[in-house]
């Protein structure tokens, strides 16, 4: 089922085992959102707290899903946002991709673009974790399943407070339903159904949590029209938001369209840094000095490869202009 991706990684985690991480690396997100609950104690939940636009992303994306040639089989998003004393709230939604592989009772997502998104949305929030997941199942089954229970239960410990919180979509709500509809746990639009539940570490089942809505953003909605390009491209960019630590990411909106941004600055030049403008199948490099932009066409077409030359070539630069300044000086 969906959250076999999770508690994998948990296996992973409590293991430490070199094979596995070879392993699992690529194909989950980054173990660092496993926020233990460390010293501090927390009440059990009483509720789950979604923002205006979390609840619109997960109704909107999944009518579009049902409308896609795809749409018989099950869809999911990762939930990040923090953890309080008795409530979780959802403040981002990482969807499962289109690399996702999935059929009518199972989904597993592209965690490599997951793993890349996870740490865009965290650039202005290090709070931010994984605090759960929602799955859509077929039919009417507005419970999570016995299969649902046996992957969970290996992971919720990891949250912080030792609980998670789990939606369930369905498609068999009323027609004349609304977000207000129904049980306490349940929100409901047009024939759209999502049941929220929590289920603790020494927990024997999930329990039904009552669910809430207030003001605010999907932190990774504007993220959502480029989940393309970090599908393509997320292994790379892994690897080079690792090596480079400086390094941050933004959606840039040009005429060409939205494009995911890549900044690396230049530590040995002031207002100096590498730009990277990332489509799919297009990738645009320039170096911006003090506000001005010049375009760099490397000859590698790989992207890790040609941000690392670009690089190289940039201190080869910076050398050669010092060797120069040191010879004048020296007549």
């Amino acid at each position: 089922m969906l959250r076999r991706f999770v508690s994998v990684a948990c296996r992973w985690l409590q293991s430490g085992s070199d094979s596995l991480q070879a392993l699992l690396t690529d194909r989950l997100p980054p173990p660092e959102l496993f926020n233990s609950a460390g010293a501090r104690s927390y009440q059990h939940l009483e509720y789950v707290t979604l923002t205006e636009q979390v609840q619109h992303t997960l109704f909107e994306d999944y009518a579009t899903h049902r409308r896609s040639a795809r749409g018989e089989e099950e869809i999911g998003w990762v939930l990040l946002g923090t953890r309080e004393d008795n409530e979780v709230r959802v403040l981002a939604t990482l969807p499962a991709g289109a690399d996702r592989q999935a059929g009518v009772a199972h989904v597993r997502f592209n965690s490599d673009a997951q793993a890349v998104a996870s740490r865009i949305v965290r650039q202005a929030d290090r709070r931010l974790g994984i605090v759960g997941v929602v799955h859509t199942h077929p039919g009417s089954l507005r419970h999570p399943s016995d299969g649902d229970y046996q992957g969970d239960i290996l992971w919720v410990g990891q949250l912080r407070g030792g609980e998670g919180v789990f939606g369930i979509g369905t498609a068999d709500a009323p027609i004349e339903g609304n977000h207000t509809a129904g049980a306490a746990h349940m929100q409901m639009e047009g024939p759209l159904c999502f049941s929220w539940y929590v289920l603790g570490a020494d927990d024997e089942r999930y329990r039904k949590l009552p669910v809430r809505v207030q003001a605010g953003p999907d932190l990774a909605r504007p993220l959502h029209p480029v989940w393309p390009v970090l599908e393509e491209h997320a292994e790379a960019l892994d690897v080079l938001c690792r090596q480079l630590a400086r390094s941050s990411f933004e959606v840039v909106h040009e005429k060409e369209g939205s494009a995911l941004g890549f900044k690396v600055p230049l530590a040995a030049e002031a207002d100096t840094y590498l730009h990277v403008h990332l489509r799919c199948e297009q990738v645009h490099y320039l170096v911006e000095r003090q506000g001005e932009l010049l375009n760099v066409e490397p000859s590698e077409p790989e992207l890790e490869r040609a941000v690392f030359l670009i690089l190289a070539e940039l201190a080869g630069a910076r050398q050669r202009q010092r060797s120069r300044g040191l010879a004048r000086t020296w007549r």
